[in-house]
């Protein structure tokens, strides 16, 4: 009986398959010890990672940062195949520390010294959930509203042990503790309309919490784990994005593998595999005289493969419809310790939308100028009435009520972007392009288009306008004249876009995410082959996880993994 050559088989061509491919490859080729093949069931590589063109910019659909330029492979890669610059203009190409201007609605930007406050409290109690706040002189204040947002919410030190608590309940905690400390000290607002300083407060609050969803993709803070964000690391240094695009990173890992060794347009319908002591009736199966693989996909066009290993890098949402809709995906069915870490962990929906302003839109008038210049398009915090309130405007519609920002990809650009999370995200994927524009149309005219009194030298009006916001009826409303989106949610490719762990989960499934099965592969006597699946990909790194570095680590953790069952180590 012939003996083949071990066939891996990587199920999806994204940062983790083509990472793991990329070294599998260059590791052996020269002994040409391994059968190895991608299938991708889209139709491009690249995954969660989608560089596109809009209004003649280069932007990211998806995957957009390099998280911190300290230690990070994925900026070394850049920097090798010179990615970092690029002639023509890209996605936040100047950085991302840009002056803003924090308007609360109905038209009234808010003094720094209203929304600072608010600010560095946020920040310092994402700080402290993180393990990167220790007590100070400076901050001793700000330390003490942290301490007593843990202890109200059942959690103790930085340093130390928590109860089954949120992140989202122990921001409100922190917020409290806040208002008891001040409510004392600060005067009342005049000159801001319906707004109260307490409403402003939380409202500016509510607007840091819409980011962090952003960051998180947890649609709703209140299930976002808080023990687990003391192991969430980030490389050290500034953040960026690829002047070339994300998808040169991609297309570098690719570049090295053969032609034809992935393959687009083949989705896997059904993974089968041999559990651990599982012997088929008539011993070992024969294959046209050869040894059979352990391993059988199926495909959508009816065809199999057979392999040794498939490392399957398919999303956290892909798996979970899997384990919830009982679709047969894995035959058998998954272990329950893989079962419920896939079960309990987060995975939400982000999704970008990026707008170009119409091409009769000049931008905004400079009411500082004598001769009425026109001003670029400011990058703009969004401050809203809460979705009960009374005073709310009625014609800004329940989706863009989270949304924290409305900015230029970079200055002076003609297209800007928003970001959104939980439920506004996946209704934005479900609404035609002129709903979206009259949304966006109507929230910003509301926000930049009314004259209020200057309250101090600090401050400044935006543009001219009619003080009736309900009309929306001067010249300078916002008009865009084409959108695009991203649609991470219902893609059945992704289901979603990236992890987190949520409430009742821990770092713990991360790692039983990356477990390889059958369970014991240790085990020389057992009948059923070892590491027949393999799993990598964002939500399989229990320090890296959400991230493409995540990814790339886990794709050579478990090319490794194979180098060193066949002993290929350092070859």
């Amino acid at each position: 009986m012939v003996i083949k050559k071990p066939r891996i088989v990587i199920i999806g061509a994204g940062m983790a398959g083509l990472t793991a491919a990329n070294k599998l490859h260059t590791a052996t080729a020269s002994k040409d010890l391994f059968e190895l093949c991608v299938v991708e069931g889209g139709t491009r590589i690249g995954g969660r990672i989608n560089t596109s063109e809009f209004g003649g910019y280069r932007i990211e659909m998806g995957a957009t940062w390099i998280h911190g330029i300290g230690g990070s492979p994925l900026h070394e890669i850049a920097q090798q195949i010179h990615s970092l610059e690029s002639e023509q203009p890209w996605e936040r190409m100047d950085g991302s520390d840009e002056p803003t201007a924090t308007v609360a609605e109905g038209g009234f930007q808010l003094n720094p010294s209203i929304v600072d406050p608010i600010t560095k409290l946020f920040k310092n109690l994402m700080d402290y959930a993180q393990g990167k706040l220790t007590e100070d002189s400076e901050r001793s204040q700000l330390y003490s509203y942290c301490k007593l947002a843990a202890k109200a919410s059942n959690v103790s030190t930085p340093n130390g042990g928590c109860g089954n608590s949120s992140v989202g309940y122990f921001l409100r905690q922190g917020l409290d503790a806040y208002w008891v400390s001040v409510k004392e000290k600060k005067e009342e607002l005049k000159g801001y309309g319906n707004w109260s300083r307490k409403l402003l407060e939380e409202a500016i609050f509510a607007m840091h919490e819409s980011t962090q969803r952003t960051y998180t993709s947890a649609g709703d803070l209140f299930t976002l784990d808080y023990c687990a964000e003391r192991e969430y690391q980030m490389f050290p240094g500034e953040e960026i994005t690829i002047a070339k695009g994300y998808l040169s990173i991609i297309e570098s890992l690719a570049s090295v593998l053969p032609p034809g060794l992935v393959q687009l347009g083949r989705k896997v319908t059904k993974i089968e595999w041999q559990p651990q002591n599982q012997r088929h009736e008539e011993g070992v199966d024969v294959e046209n005289g050869y040894s059979s693989r352990p391993v059988k996909l199926h495909f959508c066009d009816g065809s199999i493969m057979s392999a040794d290993h498939v490392i399957v890098t398919v999303s956290l949402g892909v798996l979970k419809a899997a384990i919830r809709d009982d679709s047969g995906m894995f035959c058998p069915p998954l272990p329950p310790f893989k079962a419920e870490a896939i079960s309990r962990l987060g995975f939400g929906v982000v999704n970008k939308l990026f707008l170009q302003l119409s091409p009769n839109h000049d931008g905004l008038e400079d009411e500082h100028s004598n001769t009425k210049s026109k001003k670029a398009f400011p990058y703009l915090q969004l401050v809203f009435h809460p979705p009960h309130s009374e005073h709310k405007h009625k014609k800004i519609p329940w989706w863009m009520r989270r949304t924290a920002s409305l900015c230029p990809i970079y200055n002076d650009s003609r297209v800007l972007l928003s970001w959104f999370a939980g439920e506004e995200a996946l209704a934005l994927e479900s609404l035609k392009d002129e709903e979206i524009i009259n949304g966006v149309s109507a929230t910003v005219s509301s926000f930049l288009s009314h004259t209020h009194r200057e309250r101090d030298t600090n401050s400044h009006k935006l543009c001219n306008g009619n003080v009736n916001s309900e009309e929306n009826s001067n010249g300078n409303e916002v008009k865009f004249s084409k959108v695009l989106k991203s649609q991470w949610g219902t893609d059945p490719l992704f289901l979603g876009s990236y992890s987190y762990v949520a409430v009742g989960s821990s770092g713990d499934d991360l790692d039983a995410m990356a477990e390889p099965l059958p369970e014991d592969s240790s085990c020389k006597s057992c009948a059923s082959p070892p590491l027949q699946i393999l799993f990598a990909g964002e939500a399989t790194h229990r320090t890296h996880y959400s991230t493409t570095h995540g990814a790339y680590f886990s794709g050579l953790r478990e090319a490794d993994r194979l180098l060193q069952h066949y002993h290929c180590v350092g070859i």
